[in-house]
């Protein structure tokens, strides 16, 4: 049945709803037909996508060296990160919905404030002629503590905090208790409530008849009608962190001891701190020179920071569905195209509303939406990057959390924090991963990764085993990518699961293929073990299509792009010469593979300039290689065809025919030998396929 024909006979489904077309079903992809052209991608193709399209931070732990895991650590004390109570510029005080704001409160804050010669002083003119002034900023940014500001250097006390949610119109009806300042902290609006201008003049004659001033905050998405807000630009977080230091050190050279700490150094060399993170690591800076925290928890701030404030964004209602959505879509395609992120983010939404009432029609607004508050709200940045794409590259608007972290904890807590939301984020996943985007379907194994890492048995049995079973072999790869992404960012028993689905033959075809491909990915962490579990499905493989795919993989573990990982691969390699016959072909066809499967002809600079490098070892077990593969009947054919194409490359490649001129020569070791490879020059046909090239005529005198 086509996906057409599917939703015709529901046409009150929604195309982006739970169960919308036969991609829903509960079989999954195994109820479909099996498509005509699918074989497996290209090895190393695959690997290079999947480098490339995993964002930084894990990506170079997909390259052969140290494994980059995500880990944090704790910190003592109150680290406070709410959104329904601002904690600008001091600790542990709430914000007061009603009554006067207290007068130590004004105090501390007075003590601890920065940028008020150059921020507030400006706008001081402004507040006494016209008594109102609207401050328009995003959370976090210190607006409440420049409202105090205001009113206390105007004498405007005792301030009288009032409701946020009071409505625009009955704002003059605040302002009469007879005190002379009056704060409005993010003042509640919308579309059928927004404040506008003639709510101010209202306003405005109240405050001139009581001799009174009046200062609202509102965020960046307050709904203002001709009302000239004030766009509020917050001091740096480094005048912020002097700030609080001083006023609880009061010790100019201890101060200056603390910030040159490596944990103060890191936290200042970071971008994008939010102005209540600056407070708080001054109350550290101070807890670990009063002893109360050790230099570790000091250094383990930054993570904990990252964690509770992504807490913060799904553990209440303040941040709309939407836009929860969009913190997810981010994580899992940090530093990708925003246009892209943007478009997933609007399916997961439609399914995480499918969630909250499976009976309602999934409602995605086309508009409304703003890149700016969105990447704000995000605490975000955009960036333009050049991306690579099959048709070439692309100058693309990009967008990744300003926190390199973020984006794993996002995913981990979404998984973790909120089952609820686990349905539509599997079903998300699971139509990203049949994507027609390479890239799109490499975010769905990363982000099946960090799942698997949070919670490995829920994200094996909801995500990768599914991909793993499927009968097609592009869900096999996003499970393989998936494990091999999972065992680089330290999820556990990776190891143990690729081996249980490769051992014997009696397991399952696609499960046995996922964790064969599996080894090729993960091998640059572990190259021993890998050729080793290869080998051992070598032994036990009855089928040449099986043994080509285990091949493949050998090879790709030769051809990594890490110098040691291939001479480890080398010297295993070589030794697998002498074991039982299955084995010892694996070694030569890889070997043979890894020879023709190179765009930059990598064995063959490999063995020429081995012996310059004092690599003599590497260079004589390559030739032992491909003398041994030569005369090997199995694979002479392979072998020769390799030769050939390194020939035709080095036709307009000087350097290949001088690395060709010192390899042919140790190739050439017995009377039979030297008559197989000028048979093979005298033979060999140019691109065009027509007589031997020119090159070949050399070579062969240098035989």
């Amino acid at each position: 049945m086509s996906e057409h024909s599917a939703v015709q006979e529901n046409p009150d489904r929604h195309p982006d709803e739970p169960g919308a077309g036969p991609d829903q079903s509960e079989e999954g992809n195994d109820q479909r037909p099996e498509e005509e052209d699918d074989r497996p991608q290209d090895p190393w193709a695959a690997r290079r996508e999947l480098r490339r399209h995993a964002p930084t931070a894990i990506g170079g732990s997909l390259v052969g060296g140290d494994q980059t895991g995500v880990s944090g650590g704790s910190v003592t004390g109150d680290v406070v990160l709410g959104t329904k109570i601002e904690h600008h510029y001091r600790f542990g005080a709430a914000t007061h919905t009603s009554g006067n704001v207290p007068a130590e409160e004004l105090r501390d804050t007075a003590r601890v404030f920065a940028g008020y010669e150059e921020l507030v002083h400006p706008l001081l003119e402004r507040l006494r002629d016209e008594r109102i002034v609207v401050l328009s900023g995003a959370p976090f940014t210190g607006r409440r503590s420049a409202a105090l500001m205001l009113l206390h250097a105007l004498g405007a006390v005792p301030v009288r905090a009032l409701d946020p949610k009071t409505r625009p119109t009955a704002l003059n009806e605040q302002v009469t208790s007879g005190t002379h300042g009056y704060l409005v902290s993010d003042l509640v609006t919308g579309r059928d409530d927004p404040l506008r201008d003639i709510d101010l003049w209202s306003v405005r004659d109240e405050l001139k008849r009581n001799n009174a001033y009046l200062v609202i905050t509102v965020d960046l998405f307050a709904v203002l009608h001709g009302v000239a807000a004030v766009e509020w630009r917050p001091p740096s977080p480094e005048s912020v962190l002097r700030a609080h230091l001083h006023a609880l050190v009061d010790d100019p050279p201890l101060e200056r001891e603390l910030l040159a700490l490596s944990p103060a150094q890191v936290f200042l060399g970071r971008t994008g701190h939010q102005l209540r993170e600056a407070a708080e690591f001054a109350k550290a800076l101070a807890d670990h020179e009063a002893g109360r925290l050790s230099l570790e928890q000091l250094a383990s701030f930054g993570p904990t920071m990252v964690r509770e404030q992504v807490r913060e964004w799904f553990g209440d209602d303040e941040t709309d569905l939407r836009d929860k959505a969009f913190l997810i879509s981010l994580a899992a395609f940090d530093e990708a195209a925003y246009a892209l992120t943007a478009e997933v983010s609007d399916g997961l939404y439609a399914q995480f509303q499918g969630t909250e009432d499976a009976n309602r029609r999934p409602r995605v607004g086309v508009f409304g939406t703003s890149i700016t508050k969105r990447l704000r709200l995000a605490r975000a940045i955009e960036y333009w990057q050049e991306e690579h794409t099959e048709w070439g590259p692309v100058t693309q608007r990009m967008a990744r959390f300003e926190e390199r972290r973020a984006a794993v904890e996002v995913l981990r807590e979404v998984w973790t924090g909120h089952p609820s939301a686990r349905p539509g984020l599997i079903r998300w996943l699971q139509r990203l991963a049949e994507d027609g985007r390479p890239l799109v379907r490499t975010r769905a194994a990363v982000a099946a990764a960090v799942l698997a890492q949070a919670d490995l048995p829920s994200a094996m049995a909801l995500l990768i085993e599914g991909w793993a079973k499927s009968r097609r072999y592009r869900d096999c790869l996003v499970a393989a990518n998936a494990l091999a992404t999972a065992h680089a960012v330290g999820a556990p028993n990776i190891l143990a699961i690729l081996r249980n689905w490769c051992e014997g033959d009696a397991a399952e075809p696609r499960l046995r293929w996922t964790a064969i491909r599996g080894y090729a990915l993960v091998g640059a962490m572990m190259p021993r073990e890998a050729l080793v579990a290869l080998a051992d499905a070598a032994r036990t493989s009855g089928d040449e299509e099986e043994a080509q795919h285990i091949a493949e993989s050998a090879a790709l573990l030769l051809t990594d792009e890490s110098p040691a990982v291939r001479e480890q691969v080398l010297r295993d390699m070589v030794e697998l010469l002498r074991d039982e016959p299955p084995v010892r072909r694996l070694a030569l066809h890889a070997f043979v593979l890894a020879c023709t499967h190179t765009d930059d002809l990598l064995l063959l600079r490999w063995y020429a300039t081995a012996g310059k490098r004092g690599g003599a070892e590497d260079a004589r077990q390559l030739a032992q290689l491909w003398r041994t593969a030569l005369n090997d009947l199995r694979v002479t054919g392979e072998a020769l065809n390799a030769l050939a194409h390194w020939v035709r490359e080095a036709e307009h490649d000087p350097e290949a025919e001088r690395h060709l001129a010192v390899l042919l020569p140790a190739l050439a070791v017995t009377g039979d030998d030297r008559k197989r490879l000028r048979h093979l020059l005298a033979t060999v046909r140019s691109r065009r396929g027509d007589a031997p090239p020119s090159v070949a005529g050399r070579l062969s005198a240098a035989l």
